[in-house]
């Protein structure tokens, strides 16, 4: 007889496996084992909306495995992820499993470690139904929201549409955005550059106008730039003040979820869901040599920015170790969480500070290496010194008018040394001015007029998206890749470059959700239904209570708008297209079926006449002229192929263009990543590379 323990993932528990050893029997539950069945509704809202459950399809065989490896031992212990996901799973598995719902068999891994999973084992509790009820709570959410506003839109828009309670907040978010950039109005304004040069020296520094006759200045036309400068003309300029002072850079705190994926994305280049599939890797396990499998990183979907006494006792004689005792702060740093953290678990942090990115290496793949360097880079870099900068300003006058030059040094790079947070604006490059006084002459050496027009707002990209839907509280930590790999995934939103602009499948959405549902669609409301279902977590409030408090209202209104729009429904320029049908003459519309987009006539149902739906690029097949298509692998994944195959087998996973390579004459590809580039797939090899601008 040996004890049982379930946990989520098989990766996981061939690592658990081995720090548990032969006396126990650990088994991969492989997410949920029973859910809502997909083609109803499953709940019932005239019974206090009782959740209808099915063991699911693909996991009958494994819960037999399960209830036959139950009979054989001793205990039964749950141990799948530490969070409300993971605490329901635990649920379903107990009530298929016949495992008492008060006995303490539920125990949480916050590390896979040997030390991590020796903690958890010794402290095992009953299953938080708290917790429970708190997902089950939003899943029923989720599927009201779901199944009923997702036929009403596919009725008034176009078939299979579907709408969330949270992607539709999302979406609204992008397409405010956009809506706010063509609002923009540009507004002109100049600025009056100068490089000047101290007597005696040979390097310029730079200044920018400020003020005029000890008056903030701003100009706003080339009128009034002209006069500037012809008052500037002859002028004899001088230091007037010189200050110094001292600026401290603090160091970011360890990553939570979000600014993972959003630093991911900054520095690497990773959509959301790469960053999480790569962050479960590292933490389930990985084969390091010499110690075997091993958990790397902490539990990576959190909110907390808590530290564990002993990892930051790790990180202490890390770094004094190895860059001296002067990068470590006064008294170790304590980050505060927000104020809406669930505070479940710490932050994300490396299990093992010894286990530097580079000394492992060998064992990661690229993208766990990437990832797991920025993680430990990050955590190592929050219990560091501060950076210490020497800032200068100084006052140059001429003729009534002021300019203002600025500059700094780094005195002491302390943390700055191993890692530096990635910004979504350009960071400020260190400049140093030349030894200036108050009272030193100075010579312009040009004084220049910039014309300038302000810019609207940037679009959003993943990162910044991701930062915007934390600060407004909507979802959480384990939602915000799946809201963005939906959004992009149905064509509400492109992705170009790294920026997302919203199609008009999705203005149109958003625009019938802000008019007819606008609850639902509204930031406050959703943040509010996210603080109480946290309430529900915490047993302050009872999840059928939120549900009736809904429900209610939303079906009200739901049946007010079937009403009003009685026989409406909404036409979408990009459904049309440039063909005629040909049996009946009536143009033809893209359609979208259960196996994707195709041709069909919009006389239907008289006519009935479809064709297949080709993607053909504006460019011709480099091997035999024929047009270029993008076709799709069995698992979805786009490719460039050319339309004459079988005849001709041209294909590619990049991009072809209209540019050809100035070396060798052929096609150029769009080769993407962190840094898109141009290449040359010739077969026998140029490779002529250049990056793709903006």
């Amino acid at each position: 007889m040996s004890d049982l323990v379930i946990v989520e993932s098989p990766s996981k528990a061939h690592t658990i496996q081995k720090y548990l050893g032969s006396g126990y029997t650990v088994l991969a539950s492989k997410g949920h084992v029973r859910d809502l069945p997909e083609k109803r509704l499953s709940v019932d809202v005239k019974h206090d909306f009782a959740p209808k459950y099915e063991i699911m399809k693909d996991k009958e065989k494994l819960i037999a495995e399960m209830k036959a490896a139950v009979d054989k031992c001793d205990h039964v212990y749950l141990a799948t992820d530490p969070d409300r996901e993971g605490e329901a799973i635990s649920w379903h598995l107990a009530y298929i499993l016949g495992l008492p719902l008060e006995s303490k068999n539920r125990v949480e891994f916050n590390e896979i470690t040997k030390t991590g999973v020796a903690n958890g084992m010794a402290n095992p509790r009953s299953i938080d139904i708290d917790l429970v009820n708190a997902q089950q709570a939003r899943r029923i959410l989720d599927r009201l929201v779901g199944y009923k506003l997702s036929p009403f839109i596919s009725q008034k828009i176009r078939r299979g549409l579907s709408a969330g309670r949270v992607q539709s907040v999302a979406l609204r978010i992008v397409v405010d955005r956009e809506n706010e950039i063509r609002a923009f109005v540009p507004e002109e304004y100049w600025t009056i550059d100068g490089k000047f040069i101290p007597k005696g020296e040979r390097k310029a520094f730079s200044a920018s106008l400020y003020a005029h006759e000890g008056k903030k200045i701003k100009i706003t036309n080339k009128e009034q730039a002209d006069k500037v400068m012809s008052d500037l003309e002859g002028a004899e300029y001088t230091v007037a003040n010189v200050k110094h002072g001292t600026r401290k850079r603090q160091p970011a705190p360890p990553f939570i979820t979000s600014t993972l994926q959003q630093d991911a994305s900054r520095k690497l280049g990773f959509q959301s869901k790469r960053t999480m599939k790569v962050a479960q890797e590292l933490y389930e396990g990985v084969t390091v040599d010499g110690i075997g499998a091993v958990g790397l990183i902490t539990y990576m979907r959190t909110d907390s920015l808590r530290i564990s006494q002993d990892a930051l006792n790790d990180a202490k004689s890390y770094i004094e170790n190895t860059w001296g005792e002067k990068y470590l702060p006064k008294k170790p740093r304590v980050f505060k969480s927000r104020s809406n953290a669930q505070d479940g678990h710490e932050a994300i942090r490396p299990t093992m500070i010894d286990l530097a990115p580079n000394k492992i290496k060998k064992n990661l793949s690229s993208d766990q290496f990437k990832l797991y360097k920025l993680i430990w880079e990050r955590f190592i870099a929050s219990q560091m010194a501060e950076c210490i900068q020497k800032t200068t300003q100084a006052d140059i006058e001429g003729n009534g008018y002021t300019f203002k030059a600025s500059g700094y040094r780094v005195d002491f790079d302390g943390f700055t040394v191993l890692y530096v947070e990635g910004k979504d604006t350009a960071e400020e490059k260190e400049t140093q001015l030349p030894p200036l006084e108050s009272g030193m002459s100075v010579r312009a050496k040009e004084i220049v007029p910039n014309q300038h027009f302000t810019q609207p707002p940037a679009r959003y990209t993943e990162a910044s998206l991701i930062k915007a839907l934390e600060e407004n509280g909507i979802g959480r930590p384990s939602t915000y890749s799946a809201t963005i790999t939906t959004l992009v995934s149905r064509n509400y939103v492109k992705r170009e470059a790294k920026t997302l602009y919203p199609t008009e499948l999705g203005e149109v959405i958003t625009k019938l959700m802000k008019e007819r549902f606008p609850k639902i669609v509204n930031v406050k409301f959703t943040a509010q239904m996210e603080n109480e279902l946290d309430e529900v977590e915490h047993g302050n409030e009872q999840w059928v209570q939120l549900l009736h408090g809904f429900y209610g209202d939303f079906e009200e209104t739901l049946k007010k708008a079937k009403e009003d729009m009685d026989g409406q429904k909404y036409d979408l320029e990009e459904d049309k297209t440039d063909y005629i049908c040909e049996n009946c003459g009536k143009p033809m519309v893209y359609k979208y079926g259960r196996y994707g987009k195709f041709i069909a006539c919009s006389g239907y149902p008289e006519c009935k006449t479809v064709k297949k739906f080709v993607e053909k690029l504006d460019i011709p097949c480099p091997k035999c002229g024929g047009d270029i298509i993008i076709r799709h692998t069995k698992r979805g994944k786009p490719f460039y192929g050319c339309g004459n195959f079988p005849n001709c087998r041209f294909a590619s996973w990049s991009e072809p263009t209209s540019e050809k390579c100035p070396n060798c004459g052929n096609m150029l590809f769009k080769k993407a990543g962190k840094k898109p580039m141009l290449v040359c797939n010739d077969e026998e090899g140029c490779g002529y590379k250049k990056n793709i601008e903006g």
